[in-house]
């Protein structure tokens, strides 16, 4: 469990990374709300939420399947996929001229994490529920 307590924490940092970048651009540009029909603070704001949006669950899977019998590089596999992917979408997605091949890993290391502890979750509990 204690894996999982290190890629919540490195990913709440990442976070707040996020959101102070954020909150300094709309300083910096005087955006109260929204972005303004400014295109950097578009990016910075889709970068904040697109982590909002993916990372709680993720991390609730890793949870899940951290109190499952599993080895400790399986958690390690699971939080480096978010912590990478976090971070490469948003270089991608931060840039005016986006770096495409970014945000696609990004997204990819993403969804990976998530599909692999769904589908681990759905084992354990076939083993649980059959024996």
């Amino acid at each position: 469990m204690h894996i999982v307590w290190l890629y919540a924490a490195l990913l709440a940092l990442l976070f707040f990374g996020l959101s102070f970048r954020t909150l300094t651009l709309r300083r910096r540009l005087r955006i109260v709300i929204g972005d303004a029909g400014n295109e950097r603070m578009l990016r910075a704001m889709r970068v904040h939420s697109n982590f909002a949006e993916y990372v709680p669950l993720n991390l609730l899977l890793m949870y899940f399947v951290a109190s499952t019998a599993v080895q400790p590089w399986f958690l390690h596999a699971l939080g480096i996929c978010i912590l990478l992917g976090r971070v490469l979408h948003a270089v991608g997605v931060s840039q005016v001229r986006e770096r495409y091949a970014f945000r696609v890993a990004g997204m990819a290391l993403t969804f990976t994490p998530m599909v692999a502890s769904a589908l681990r979750l759905l084992a354990a509990y076939g083993r649980q529920a059959g024996g």
